[in-house]
């Protein structure tokens, strides 16, 4: 949802109090109708609109009777969980394009959506071919994330609670925030995000190579963890990412990035590599 005017605040006020009073009534019901607390998170369209787009659109997958719920993806990244068999996935994918309440199906072209859904702001991230050939490819992005287990959410790169984009966007953000860290206590939380000359400088250090040595073998453990600080603590863009090792497609990129990520939680040396990486590149100094 996007609006030309700062006033998001006040449309949740109205959902979270006007309607919820209406709707209680209406259904002779009392208590919360919304749960948790409205949060305004600030995100860069072209960096991560596509990866968020696909975080919603698997809601109605991410549960416990599909295997899917925070524990089973938990036990999924420790490798304690077997892959779904083929009846498991055709359960999952099913279910994802039947959810009538999801736009999924005007996404991926099973249904018509409503006029106000803009479905090419969030398709034109996925290439540049036909809008069904786009569709085709948005379906594959989605429900590869059901095939193979889903991704670490999104909101783990989130800065200050308040912030998802790439290191250029965070810092046009801090530019234009006001107040002071009494008013708004995420401000403190606001770091320069590292740059890509420095997630490599901080690769060579824990390898002992030089990254033109490792950069394109693939499969090597350097240029994965390059990768993956990079998107994890860069907030790069997958294609940025793809130039930067030798013009990969930022689908492959992505692959990577979650490879690394899961042996790193599985294997107690790259763990070891992943913990160092960490360190150095969150140390200002380095």
């Amino acid at each position: 949802m996007e609006t030309p005017q700062a006033n998001l605040s006040q449309t949740m006020q109205w959902l979270n109090v006007s309607y919820s009073v209406w709707f209680n009534r209406r259904h002779r019901r009392v208590g919360h109708l919304f749960q948790g607390r409205y949060k305004g998170i600030v995100v860069e369209p072209d960096a991560w609109g596509l990866e968020l787009s696909r975080y919603v659109h698997l809601n109605p997958v991410r549960v416990g009777e599909l295997g899917l719920d925070k524990e089973s993806r938990r036990r999924q990244r420790l490798g304690a969980d077997e892959k779904p068999n083929a009846g498991e996935v055709r359960e999952r994918i099913e279910r994802l394009r039947a959810y009538r309440w999801s736009s999924y199906r005007a996404y991926v072209g099973l249904t018509r959506g409503p006029g106000w859904l803009q479905v090419n702001t969030v398709l034109k991230g996925i290439g540049n071919g036909s809008l069904a050939e786009r569709r085709k490819a948005y379906r594959q992005y989605v429900e590869t994330a059901v095939r193979e287990g889903l991704r670490e959410s999104p909101w783990e790169a989130l800065e200050a609670q308040m912030v998802l984009g790439t290191k250029s966007f965070l810092e046009r953000i801090c530019r234009g925030v006001r107040g002071d860290e009494k008013e708004q206590p995420a401000l403190k939380w606001l770091p320069s995000r590292p740059r890509w000359k420095k997630v490599v400088a901080v690769v060579e250090a824990i390898k002992g190579q030089k990254w033109e040595e490792f950069r394109n073998r693939h499969g090597d453990w350097g240029r994965d963890l390059a990768l993956y600080l990079g998107r994890k603590y860069g907030g790069l863009k997958l294609k940025e990412l793809a130039h930067q090792v030798g013009g990969l497609d930022y689908r492959t990129v992505s692959w990577a990035v979650d490879r690394f990520g899961k042996r790193a939680a599985k294997e107690k040396k790259l763990g070891a590599v992943l913990a160092a990486g960490q360190k150095k590149i969150q140390n200002p100094e380095t």
